[in-house]
């Protein structure tokens, strides 16, 4: 299998930790996987990006120009500034709610991520428009948005590895007290993710 996924947002929502939960369950899958993480002042805010890459002809760790195959981005601006990674057929699941910079709150530019949304709705067929703060709500915070995210990819079927591979890796790799409630956000995604691929 060959596949390529970008994830992409910014400090704090959870990126690094669903990189390695995809690159984990490929591997337990036999796979070989290459990742690696671009990381810009994470923790106050900037831009985070995790590239997955899979299969036996790979060689970089770096996803070349218009070869993604899905892109999983939890800020609708850091969307759209990583689309030269996303083939022109790539699937794009996104987060409604923008993460408003610093800049917007002494500016007031009017940022809201519908611009970047539609952007993405008129040049990819495939793209998933989610709403963090409505399917969060029963979990009580949206730090449970990263996993909700890989759940829709695999509802859809666009991640590429089986879902109890997945959770398998939840179970590894979360803190025991959040596992319960992190493998019910996977699957509350999941659910999703069937209801995207059949509508």
């Amino acid at each position: 299998m060959d596949r390529n996924i970008l994830i992409c947002g910014v400090g704090g929502q959870g990126t690094v930790l669903s990189s390695k939960l995809i690159a984990s369950a490929f591997m337990a899958d036999g796979e070989v996987v290459h990742s690696a993480e671009t990381i810009g002042m994470a923790q106050r805010g900037g831009s985070v990006t995790s590239h997955i890459r899979v299969g036996r002809a790979v060689f970089s760790p770096l996803i070349p120009e218009g070869r993604g195959d899905l892109m999983l981005s939890f800020e609708p601006a850091e969307a759209v500034r990583n689309l030269n990674y996303l083939k022109a057929d790539g699937i794009v699941i996104v987060n409604s709610h923008p993460v408003k910079p610093i800049t917007e709150s002494l500016k007031e530019t009017g940022y809201d991520g519908s611009e970047m949304t539609a952007y993405l709705q008129q040049h990819y067929l495939q793209t998933y428009v989610v709403d963090s703060h409505e399917i969060c709500r029963p979990f009580g915070s949206v730090k449970f948005f990263n996993i909700i995210m890989l759940g829709i990819a695999c509802g859809l079927g666009a991640l590429g590895v089986a879902q109890s591979l997945v959770v398998a890796e939840i179970e590894k790799k979360v803190k025991e007290k959040f596992v319960e409630v992190n493998k019910q956000a996977f699957a509350a995604g999941v659910k999703l993710g069937e209801n995207y691929a059949t509508n």
